[in-house]
């Protein structure tokens, strides 16, 4: 399967494009984190949505720092789609790629507790984890396969690839480069009070990974490897890295 990616990629991956909302500060697990409030929604790293209960609480959450929480039992995810949701191949294809390449298996709701929605959005965003009841995959006209892709890997647990801990070994951010009100967006997720740790080295084909140009505020580079180089964004579908993840994960 190939899908076009670019830099709009990452700017189509928010919950609320164009909205910065109020600066809030908060917990997730038992770090302290800054996210946005837009909407009502609890907006983090500008594509992922908080429940009150995640940020207010003090206890650990995930089991490798800034990669899972709240995984699926028995690797299964009931789904519906909305009906007024356009374009709902993007959808199925999406779902599966997913089956295709792991274990993680989707099967229609019928009268299960837990389930994804997918249904139209402002943007492209989704829960992290099973967050329990219903929760929502958010689609506006623009988010492709590889956006929903993107936001089911959210909803089964996976942070952005940029946010491991670890990653100033891999990486520099240049904030100065980075649109005002979505510095946040590239915050570096401590493992400080979390069990386990990332999963390998920083994989910048992850399909969880921005771009080096995503956010920017100037056409300069946001993000760059090491040595100063830059680097695309990939939506086209999972890479081995994501792979092993969900494999340790699931």
């Amino acid at each position: 399967m190939q899908v076009n990616a670019s830099s709009q990629d990452a700017k189509v991956e928010e919950a609320y494009p164009s909205q910065t909302g109020q600066s809030q500060v908060g917990r997730l697990g038992s770090e302290t984190i800054e996210y946005r409030k837009i909407n009502g929604d609890n907006v983090y790293e500008g594509d992922i949505l908080l429940t009150d209960a995640q940020v207010s609480t003090s206890g650990p959450r995930t089991e490798s720092a800034g990669r899972t929480t709240g995984k699926w039992p028995s690797a299964i995810v009931y789904y519906t789609i909305d009906a007024a949701l356009p374009n709902q191949a993007r959808v199925t294809d999406a779902i599966a790629h997913w089956q295709a390449n792991t274990t993680i298996r989707f099967l229609k709701r019928t009268n299960q507790t837990n389930y994804l929605t997918f249904r139209v959005g402002s943007g492209c965003s989704s829960n992290i984890g099973m967050i329990g009841g219903r929760q929502y995959i958010n689609l506006a006209s623009g988010c492709t396969t590889g956006n929903n892709i993107h936001e089911i890997g959210h909803a089964l647990g996976l942070f952005h690839e940029q946010t491991r801990n670890d990653r100033d070994t891999y990486v520099d951010i240049l904030t100065q480069n980075i649109q005002s009100g979505y510095e946040n967006n590239f915050a570096r997720y401590s493992t400080l009070g979390y069990s386990g740790s990332d999963f390998g080295a920083l994989d910048f084909g992850s399909i969880m990974m921005y771009g080096s140009f995503s956010f920017s505020s100037n056409g300069q580079p946001t993000i760059t490897k090491k040595d100063g180089s830059t680097f695309s964004i990939q939506r086209n579908g999972l890479s081995t890295g994501d792979l092993s993840g969900i494999d340790i994960m699931y």
